[in-house]
């Protein structure tokens, strides 16, 4: 047996990012409820300690939950779980590729319909809270795409802020159920077509102008126009 077959039996060891090992063990213990809402974690210091990392990467775990809802920081009295993350769990341990094909269709068109919905009831609601929001999310992906990484959280950051502007919290909970597995399903098969990001990222912002200039119903069609690729790729796994 030669060495190139002999090869072939072996898988590439991929070392985890100390942050995502911390949210798997948090998600584990909610979702085995060992943790319940309300529960109040300990210190990041004594995280840190027990887990063996620094108090760095503990926060940026925790910042990461909290942006999902799954836990809030209290001042004066630390982190807790949050009532809702509990639903939004759903949508961070669900794997959308274990769905009938036809099922993730649904997925992606609930999306679609969500997203419409979020952008246009955001330009006329938003406030200057809001759109500072959006912009430093827009940002922060922006950052990302010009260095040539993989934008996936920042992507979903700058749609769940911009449904917060909705002012319409059943909106948000719905989006945060379904929509980051299919985000990361998507950006996993397309990140790396030429100009694919760039171009998602001009998407973004014209989005954003649309909802800072209160301009609903351009933005509507603007939204549906950004999430075109993703409706042709659920479309085409069904073909």
């Amino acid at each position: 047996m030669d060495d190139k077959h002999l090869l072939s039996n072996f898988r590439e060891i991929v070392m985890q990012d100390p942050v995502d090992v911390i949210i798997q063990q948090i998600r584990s213990l909610i979702s085995s409820g060992s943790i319940r809402p309300g529960d109040k974690l300990p210190p990041e210091r004594k995280l840190a300690e027990k887990l063996g990392v620094s108090r760095s990467h503990v926060r940026d775990a925790i910042k990461k939950l909290e942006f999902y809802g799954i836990l809030k920081t209290l001042p004066q009295s630390g982190t807790i779980v949050a009532g809702m993350g509990i639903t939004a769990l759903e949508g961070l341990i669900s794997d959308v590729l274990l769905l009938e094909k036809h099922d993730f269709r649904s997925l992606v068109e609930t999306r679609v319909l969500l997203e419409t919905q979020a952008a246009h009831m955001a330009a006329l609601r938003r406030n200057d809270q809001d759109i500072r929001d959006i912009e430093l999310a827009l940002a922060a992906y922006e950052e990302k795409v010009m260095n040539g990484q993989i934008a996936v959280e920042e992507d979903l950051m700058f749609h769940l802020k911009i449904a917060e502007a909705s002012k319409n919290n059943v909106l948000k909970s719905l989006m945060l159920i379904i929509t980051p597995d299919i985000i990361s399903s998507f950006t996993e098969r397309k990140v790396c077509e030429d100009g694919r990001s760039f171009l998602a990222l001009k998407e973004h912002k014209i989005i954003f102008e649309h909802i800072k200039n209160q301009e609903a119903t351009l933005v509507i069609e603007a939204m549906k126009h950004h999430l075109s690729d993703i409706v042709s790729y659920s479309n085409g796994l069904t073909s």
